[in-house]
């Protein structure tokens, strides 16, 4: 069924697209919430798990990004998603970059986007967790960033995050921090080890009480498949220990162009970007390895970045993630991807012997 909506869909624009797929889900969500739930359902106790005092009925969940606004979690919920990640939310609302601002590149089921962390803001995407708080009953996390703004950069960064965490933190199952972009006064990023050592003390006052939520690092993709040693990660996760962060989500979106079959003109036409799906799958998987080697497997991992097929999700888990999340795979295979997922990954685990999720974690590694 989707494959013919995908066809309507894909002669508009990717973003135009987004926001007929948004209106459906919330009308959906709202009209017909049963029968939505009827029509995903499906559940597995292999797939259950605990991880960092949260109770996860599956392991598929919803990147940052494509419900930036908290418009529509009882539609994840009723397609069986085990867990949501709202944002990128920022402390004051932003209207993104100029348009166009994602493209589709259906020759590598990748998607390039610049959108610029356009979202309502921590107030009002606040207010809609409010709501969902007794309705929505899967774990939701919220990822914050840093406002797109020039003149917010260094003490002033910091201070801007701290806002977010401190808004909606107390409303959020998990938060993430959405450290990879520019957000220093020299354009360098909070993947900086002193520039993420100095962000992590501003917020440790406020992680007591309603807010004292765990808290993860979505970090950027390696620059290749092949990373055997990255001294600025150790120190990230030397850092990231200290502060009691809960777990790392390995990746985010990545600038360059490599491993594309797109064409060159296309892509210079389409210019700067981040570029996500498919093309991402094994740095991303190289990343989790590493993660979980440094680690020694004791702190959950989110994995993301090409999660299209049960195949996919499984070589995931293989590389030491927990958990795994989709947005570009939905946009190619709709929200059906979540039930093949899930009926896939128990099928796969009962071919290699595997009883348990956590049986299935870090076996690549």
């Amino acid at each position: 069924m989707y494959h013919r909506l995908r066809s309507l869909l894909f002669k508009l624009s990717p973003e135009r697209a987004h926001q007929v797929a948004e209106w459906g889900a919330r009308t959906l969500q709202t009209v017909a919430p049963s029968a939505l739930a009827s029509s995903f359902a499906f559940a597995d106790a292999a797939l259950h798990q605990s991880l960092f005092g949260l109770e996860f009925r599956n392991p598929v969940g919803l990147a940052a990004g494509f419900d930036k606004n908290a418009t529509m979690p009882p539609f994840w919920e009723g397609v069986g998603m085990g867990f949501v990640e709202i944002g990128s939310v920022t402390a004051r609302p932003a209207q993104g970059n100029p348009r166009p601002r994602a493209f589709r590149l259906p020759a590598d089921e990748a998607l390039i986007n610049r959108m610029g962390l356009n979202n309502q803001g921590a107030d009002r995407v606040a207010r809609r967790l409010e709501r969902y708080r007794t309705s929505v009953d899967i774990p939701l996390g919220v990822n914050i960033a840093k406002t797109p703004d020039d003149a917010i950069l260094g003490a002033g960064a910091r201070r801007d995050f701290r806002q977010s965490y401190e808004r909606l933190a107390p409303l959020a199952d998990y938060v993430v921090l959405n450290i990879s972009c520019p957000n220093t006064e020299d354009g360098k990023t909070f993947e900086e080890p002193d520039a993420l050592a100095a962000l992590l003390e501003e917020l440790a006052p406020l992680r007591t009480g309603p807010a004292a939520q765990p808290l993860l690092l979505k970090l950027a993709p390696p620059l290749n498949a092949k990373i055997a040693f990255d001294s600025r990660i150790e120190e990230l996760v030397a850092i990231a220990a200290a502060h009691d962060i809960a777990g790392f989500v390995a990746t985010n979106t990545a600038p360059d162009r490599q491993g594309l079959s797109t064409d060159a003109a296309t892509l210079e036409a389409i210019g700067r970007g981040g570029l996500s799906g498919a093309p991402l799958q094994q740095r991303a998987n190289t990343l989790l390895r590493y993660l979980y080697r440094l680690t020694e497997g004791t702190v959950p991992l989110i994995g993301v970045g090409g999660v299209n097929s049960p195949e996919a999700a499984l070589d995931k888990i293989e590389s030491g993630a927990s958990l795994v999340q989709c947005y570009t795979g939905l946009v190619y295979h709709g929200p059906g991807l979540v039930r093949d997922l899930k009926q896939g990954l128990v099928a796969l685990m009962h071919q290699k012997g595997y009883g348990t999720l956590h049986e299935a974690r870090g076996a690549q590694v």
